[in-house]
């Protein structure tokens, strides 16, 4: 199991962006090791998969964050990023990355292997 290290939370009042990263191990090999995600747990509530993106092909998105957040990697940095635009109060929660899928499909509903410490990310109203 490998510590990932996410970075970017904060304070922001709503309507405003925040860029989360997270780096990751250079993983190779099979696709499904390529499947990365970010979850999300606000207190009192369930961690839930908010975005996920695979090697190749498109990017999945929870309806909550749909339009608003976009997911990403750069290979070359090994670093996962998601950018949150238009923030809701809602959106305030602890957020978290992680890696090395281990049962297909790549998708928010994955179950991973390795997990970053989490990122706060507080949206005031």
């Amino acid at each position: 199991q490998v510590q990932l290290v996410e970075s970017g939370g904060g304070s922001v009042q709503a309507g405003g962006s925040l860029r989360l990263a997270c780096v990751t191990p250079a993983y190779t090999g099979a696709f499904r090791l390529n499947c990365m995600a970010w979850f999300r747990q606000a207190p009192g509530k369930e961690r839930e998969g908010i975005a996920a993106i695979a090697a190749v092909g498109s990017a999945r998105y929870a309806d909550s964050v749909k339009g608003r957040f976009i997911i990403s990697k750069d290979n070359a940095n090994n670093t996962l990023s998601l950018q949150m635009n238009s923030l809701k109060p809602e959106d305030t929660a602890m957020y978290y990355c992680a890696a090395f899928l281990l049962e297909a499909p790549c998708s928010i509903s994955g179950r991973f292997r390795d997990w970053g410490q989490g990122t706060q990310v507080t949206v005031s109203s």
